[in-house]
């Protein structure tokens, strides 16, 4: 089984040569454009529906088919890049992802924005997993969940962003939509020409000998390679944490506003401003969780957290969604959740998945967590309108697995590897620009 180095025992930290930053900040856009297209749809939906007089079914798909598509381009884009190489589709779905941002910001009828977020959202999704290795591929493993969780500070910075500029052009109807997904296009190619002038490099000598003498497992991109314990496990289980963790982030992603109007009562600005003003709390603290990546604080600070965060949802259950409990709610969650949430999964993964299928591997587990999320998001109004409760009290039981599956990852995946990590996959290591 291929080995991966667990956080170093000490709170020194080597410093990180800054152009590991820079592929590092290259890859988290594809997790700012991720959120950032969600989100965009979400804030722009109803804007959406007046101005091309969508039906309720159409109106439900297109919201329906981002999660989808994100979903089919994480399986399937994860995959290419491991067989087709991670520059190729690196540079690829960023610059299909613009081509899909153009099509929803001019679309002159639903059905023309439909194909919009069809092809945004399968390139985004394409986008995640690609983009994650090829972070994890240049990383030092002394620097490498530094570099993989800032990706985070990338989604919750497009989350940040969009909903700052919803709010801000709230009453500019069509004009303020297409400039909310115009900014999407020059975020994307921008990022596409910066990609292009990265210099992908051959592995030095030593580093290639290295990889040859590690104890591993069957080397390879062929999908047998995905089916053997060395990939298996660590991809369950991260798969179990993410699914069970993500059922309550994103019903609050897509639902937190909707709640609190429905069944807390606030207005709709009041709903918006609390969403506003407690995400500077995540971006913030997740800049921390960055700081202590690298360190034994990452999975440390995971245990408290987590704990918290089901506190959080307890909370928010006992009060059925009374204002007050949510506000309690909204603070704990936004505290715990940059250190109990989607970006230790996004370092657990780097840590435990073998390189050569690592897109593959993590593209199948953001593909099957996403349609479990879109099925969820299928009947959470529904379930909202029969007992807002019920539905609080069962995501505390999701948060509550997604707590155990956690703290299996560090106790059994993360424990059992000995301060070693293999080499980066032939090709794929990152020249100095």
């Amino acid at each position: 089984m291929i080995r991966f180095a667990s956080a170093p025992e000490h709170a020194e930290q080597p410093p990180i040569p800054r152009h590991l930053w820079k592929v590092a900040a290259l890859s988290g856009m594809a997790s700012y454009l991720d959120a950032a297209l969600i989100v965009s749809i979400a804030v722009n939906l109803a804007i959406y529906r007046d101005h091309y007089d969508m039906g309720v079914w159409m109106t439900g798909a297109i919201s329906a088919i981002v999660t989808g598509c994100i979903a089919v381009g994480s399986l399937v884009g994860g995959r290419l890049a491991d067989m087709f190489g991670r520059r190729r589709v690196y540079n690829l779905d960023i610059l299909c992802y613009a081509v899909g941002a153009i099509v929803i910001t001019l679309a002159p009828n639903d059905i023309v924005l439909f194909v919009g977020v069809l092809v945004a959202g399968l390139a985004a999704g394409a986008d995640l997993p690609t983009s994650l290795a090829v972070v994890s591929d240049a990383a030092p493993p002394d620097g490498r969940a530094r570099l993989v969780s800032f990706t985070q500070v990338m989604w919750v910075l497009g989350i940040v962003v969009v909903i700052f500029l919803g709010y801000v052009l709230s009453d500019t109807g069509m004009v303020g939509a297409r400039i909310i997904t115009g900014h999407l296009i020059v975020a994307a190619l921008v990022t596409y020409l910066l990609r292009a002038r990265l210099e992908l490099a051959e592995p030095s000598e030593a580093a290639q000998r290295e990889e040859a003498t590690a104890p591993a497992a069957p080397r390879g991109i062929e999908l047998k390679n995905v089916w053997n314990r060395a990939a298996l496990l660590p991809m369950v289980a991260t798969f179990v944490y993410y699914v069970t963790w993500g059922i309550g982030a994103n019903t609050f992603g897509q639902f937190g506003t909707y709640l609190l109007v429905t069944v807390s009562g606030a207005s709709q600005s009041l709903a918006t401003g609390i969403n506003l003003a407690f995400l500077p709390i995540a971006l913030v603290l997740t800049v921390v969780f960055v700081r202590v990546a690298d360190t034994p604080w990452r999975d440390r600070l995971f245990h408290v957290f987590t704990v918290v965060q089901v506190v959080a949802f307890c909370i928010a259950a006992l009060t059925a969604g009374a204002l007050v409990g949510m506000l309690v709610f909204f603070v704990l969650y936004q505290i715990s959740n940059p250190f109990a949430g989607e970006a230790s999964y996004k370092v657990w993964s780097q840590l435990t998945l073998p390189p050569d299928t690592r897109g593959t591997t993590q593209g199948l587990t953001y593909a099957l967590s996403r349609g479990v999320f879109a099925g969820v998001a299928f009947v959470t109004p529904a379930l909202m309108d029969y007992s807002a409760s019920l539905l609080l009290w069962l995501i505390t039981l999701c948060m509550a697995a997604s707590g155990v599956a956690g703290a299996y990852v560090i106790h059994v995946l993360i424990r059992r590897s000995p301060d070693t990590a293999v080499a980066p996959a032939p090709g794929l290591g990152v020249a100095r620009t």
